[in-house]
């Protein structure tokens, strides 16, 4: 059954730097990166505003390395462990004592995405941008919400899904060899506690505003996510789950034009 195999393979991608303590990295400076890095470094300077970054339930370098997000005013968030039975917003709410900037700009990626907006109902922010991600309830797809409801969320086959295949690469939008190998070592490293505590938050997510001052930003190909669901601000074209990886460029210039 394809779809709970797609919602799981989404989800590995939030859980799977808890096997590591979750610790957060460091940004980049100029090194090797490309003309998105002065991009996104003068937007960042212009709008004076601290910026955090959520990585799905992870704070990973292989998430956002590739984008090379100013080092002198961004943060990796710290991940805390979920309570036993905790739900999304109270775990929001407690993370949300770890970020300490004045009115920040938080960007979400993929699960990451929902949990900025839950911690952004704590605390004033200047901004919020997603990034394969969803802003409501109504833009999770209706079969991940089934499965929530009737509890089928269970049963999906996380141990089999750790192992990485076409299809996981597929799902993905792994295209070459490189994000395939990024893809293969994503999955060996997810926490299976993380992945059942985040594939029932998802199912079960109840926000149904969007806040203000929110800007998304979604690939037209995402399997993961299928843009069909999602109303956005910025379509990036051809773009897949995988598109911080192998579409950074364009997205950094992206993200500096929201800034």
């Amino acid at each position: 059954m394809l779809k709970p195999y797609l919602l799981a393979a989404w989800l590995l991608t939030a859980a799977h730097c808890c096997a590591q303590d979750c610790a957060p990295v460091v940004p980049s400076e100029a090194g090797d990166c490309g003309n998105g890095f002065y991009a996104v470094r003068e937007a960042n300077m212009k709008a004076g505003r601290e910026i955090y970054l959520f990585s799905g339930l992870g704070a990973d370098e292989r998430a956002y390395k590739e984008l090379c997000f100013p080092a002198d005013r961004t943060h990796f968030v710290r991940w805390i462990r979920p309570e036993r039975n905790e739900s999304i917003e109270s775990y929001a709410r407690r993370l949300s004592d770890s970020i300490t900037a004045e009115r920040p700009i938080l960007i979400g990626l993929s699960f990451g995405g929902l949990i900025a907006i839950e911690v952004a109902k704590h605390i004033p922010t200047e901004k919020i941008i997603l990034i394969s991600s969803a802003k409501t309830r109504a833009e999770i797809p209706f079969y991940y919400r089934i499965a929530g409801r009737t509890g089928l969320y269970r049963l999906f086959p996380i141990n089999m899904l750790r192992r990485p295949n076409r299809l996981s690469n597929w799902y993905f939008g792994a295209v070459t060899e490189s994000d395939r190998r990024l893809l293969a070592r994503i999955l060996k490293d997810a926490d299976p506690y993380m992945l059942r505590w985040g594939v029932k938050q998802l199912t079960s997510w109840k926000n149904t505003e969007v806040p203000e001052r929110l800007r998304h930003i979604h690939g037209t190909s995402d399997h993961i996510l299928p843009y069909r669901y999602i109303h956005c601000d910025v379509p990036v074209r051809g773009g897949g789950h995988f598109m911080t990886v192998n579409r950074a460029d364009e997205l950094a210039v992206e993200i500096a034009g929201l800034l």
